[in-house]
C-alpha cells in the first residue's frame, strides 16, 4: 500500500513540474515583432499658417453659427454612415472578446444515464441481461500557448479593434466637414440667388428708363430690344440657382439622417459668418492628430501580430486536459458511484499539411509589407493635405480681399453710369457693360467667399479635426521612425 501511495505522489510530482515548466516557457512566450517605416518628415510646413490658435475638437463653433452647430449635433446623432461605423466598433469589440477567450482553460460538464440488455453466457431467460448506468463527468482542456500563437492572435483583434476605433473618428470628421460644407454652400446659393434677383430688378429698372426714353425718342428701339434681353438673360439665371438650392439642402438633410423633404434652414446668406483660423502644430505631431494614420498603424500592428500567429502555428501545439466523473449501474441515480479523476498533456506537430502553415507565413508577411508601405504612402499624403490646405486657406483670404474691393469698384460704376445715362452723356453700352460687370465681381464674391470657408474646413479635417490620440485612443505601438 505504501509502495502504491508513493507512485501515485511521484506520478503527481511529475506531472505538476511537467505543467510549471510548460506554463514558465508561456511566460517567455509571445514577443511580436513590430514593424514601422521609415519616414522623413518636414521640420516645418511649406505654406503659411493662418493663425496662431489651437484647433478646437468642436473647431465647426468658431464659424458663430449657432445653426450649423445644432445641424452637426444633429449629424453626430443620427446619421447612417455614423451608426454603421460605431457597429462595426461594436463588431470588433465582440471578435476581440471571442480571442481573447481562448487564453482560458474550456471546462465542460456532461452527463449521462441509460438503460439496455446484453447477451450473457449466464442462464438468464432468453440468454440476455439487464443493463442500468448513470454518469456525470467534468473536463478541462486547456491549450498551453508556449510560442504565443494565441497571444498574437489576441493582439491582432485587439489590433483590429483599435483600427475600427479609429475609423469611427474619420467618419466623424468627415460627416461633419460635409455637413459644414453642405451648409455653407447653401448660404453661398441663397447669396448668389439673391444678386441675381436684385441685379434682375436693376435690369428691370434700367428697361422702363430705355422704354421711356424711347418713348421720347431719346432712345431707339434696338436699345430697348437690348436691354430687354439682358432682363431676360438676367431672369434665366435664378432658375438654376433655385434648384442647386433645393438640391443642396436635400443633400444635408440625408448627411443629417432625415428626410430630403423635411428640413429647413433659417440662415439666408453667407455673409454674417466668420472665418475662424488656426495653427498647423509641427508637422512630427501630425502622426497622433489624425485618426486615418492611427487607423493604418493599428492595422501594422495587427499584421505583426497576425505574421507570428502564423510562424508559431508551425511550431508543435501543447494541450492540458484533465477529467473527473462518478457514475454507477442504476438508472438516474447515483447511488455508490465510482469516482474517477485523470490528468494528460498531448503534444501535437504536423508532418506534412502540403506547405499550407509556410505559405500562410509568407502571405501574412506579403500583407505587413504591404501595409508599411500603405502607412508610409497615408503619412506623405497627409502632409501634403495639410500643406496645400494651408495654401488655400491664406490665397482663399487675399482672394477674398481683392474682389471685395473689384464689387465695390463695379457698384461705384453702376451708379454713376446710370446717372450719366439719365442725363444723356453715355450710351446704353456703357450702361449695359457696368450692369454686368456688378453682377460677376458680386457673384463671384459670393463663390470666393465660399471657397474661403470650405477651405477652412479642409484644413480642419487635414489637421484631424480636433482629434488627438490620448490615453482612452492609446496606439498600438510604436511610432514610425522619423528622419
Amino acid at each position: 500500500m505504501q509502495i502504491m501511495d508513493k507512485h501515485i505522489l511521484f506520478t503527481r510530482t511529475r506531472i505538476a513540474l511537467a505543467t510549471a515548466t510548460i506554463l514558465a516557457l508561456t511566460a517567455c512566450a509571445g514577443h511580436i515583432e513590430t514593424t514601422r517605416p521609415t519616414v522623413d518628415m518636414p521640420q516645418t510646413w511649406a505654406e503659411a499658417a493662418p493663425g496662431s490658435a489651437a484647433l478646437q475638437r468642436d473647431w465647426w463653433r468658431g464659424f458663430g453659427s449657432v445653426e450649423l452647430s445644432a445641424l452637426i449635433d444633429e449629424a453626430q446623432q443620427g446619421n447612417p454612415d455614423l451608426i454603421i461605423a460605431a457597429e462595426r466598433v461594436t463588431q470588433a469589440e465582440i471578435t476581440a472578446r471571442s480571442a481573447g477567450a481562448s487564453l482560458f482553460p474550456l471546462l465542460t460538464v456532461s452527463a449521462n444515464t441509460g438503460s439496455g440488455r446484453v447477451k450473457s453466457g449466464e442462464a438468464t431467460i432468453g440468454g440476455w441481461a439487464k443493463s442500468e448506468s448513470s454518469g456525470a463527468s467534468l473536463q478541462v482542456s486547456y491549450e498551453v500557448d508556449v510560442w504565443g500563437r494565441v497571444a498574437a492572435t489576441v493582439a491582432s483583434a485587439n489590433a483590429s479593434l483599435d483600427a475600427s476605433r479609429f475609423d469611427l473618428e474619420s467618419v466623424r470628421s468627415t460627416l461633419t466637414t460635409g455637413v459644414a460644407n453642405a451648409y455653407f454652400q447653401t448660404l453661398a446659393l441663397r447669396t448668389r440667388l439673391k444678386i441675381a434677383q436684385e441685379n434682375l430688378a436693376i435690369s428691370e429698372r434700367i428697361f422702363r428708363i430705355v422704354e421711356a426714353r424711347y418713348r421720347n425718342g431719346a432712345a431707339s428701339a434696338l436699345d430697348v430690344s437690348r436691354q430687354r434681353s439682358t432682363v431676360l438673360a438676367q431672369r434665366a439665371t435664378v432658375l438654376p440657382l433655385q434648384v442647386q438650392e433645393r438640391q443642396t439642402v436635400s443633400a444635408l438633410a440625408i448627411l443629417l439622417g432625415r428626410s430630403p423633404q423635411n428640413l429647413q434652414l433659417q440662415a439666408q446668406g453667407i455673409d454674417a459668418l466668420t472665418v475662424p483660423e488656426v495653427t498647423p502644430g509641427l508637422p512630427s505631431t501630425l502622426i497622433t492628430r489624425r485618426p486615418d494614420l492611427a487607423s493604418a498603424e493599428a492595422l501594422l500592428s495587427a499584421a505583426d501580430a497576425n505574421v507570428a500567429a502564423a510562424r508559431a502555428a508551425l511550431l508543435p501545439t501543447i494541450s492540458l486536459s484533465g477529467a473527473a466523473g462518478a457514475s454507477s449501474s442504476a438508472l438516474l441515480n447515483l447511488g455508490s458511484p465510482t469516482y474517477s479523476v485523470g490528468i494528460a498533456a498531448s503534444i501535437v506537430q504536423t508532418l506534412f499539411d502540403g506547405n499550407r502553415l509556410r505559405l500562410q507565413v509568407q502571405t501574412t508577411e506579403s500583407t505587413r509589407r504591404q501595409l508599411v508601405e500603405s502607412y508610409r504612402s497615408a503619412i506623405y499624403t497627409a502632409l501634403k493635405e495639410v500643406d496645400d490646405a494651408l495654401g488655400n486657406a491664406y490665397r482663399n483670404r487675399e482672394q477674398e480681399r481683392s474682389q471685395l474691393a473689384i464689387r465695390q469698384e463695379a457698384q461705384r460704376a453702376l451708379d454713376l453710369s446710370q446717372l450719366r445715362y439719365r442725363e444723356g452723356v453715355d450710351d446704353l453700352s456703357t450702361l449695359l457693360d457696368a450692369q454686368r460687370t456688378l453682377f460677376t465681381a458680386e457673384d463671384t464674391l459670393a463663390q470666393q467667399r465660399l471657397l474661403r470657408l470650405t477651405g477652412t474646413t479642409d484644413l480642419f479635417k487635414a489637421l484631424g479635426g480636433g482629434w488627438e490620440r490620448t490615453a482612452a485612443t492609446p496606439p498600438s505601438s510604436s511610432e514610425p521612425t522619423a528622419q
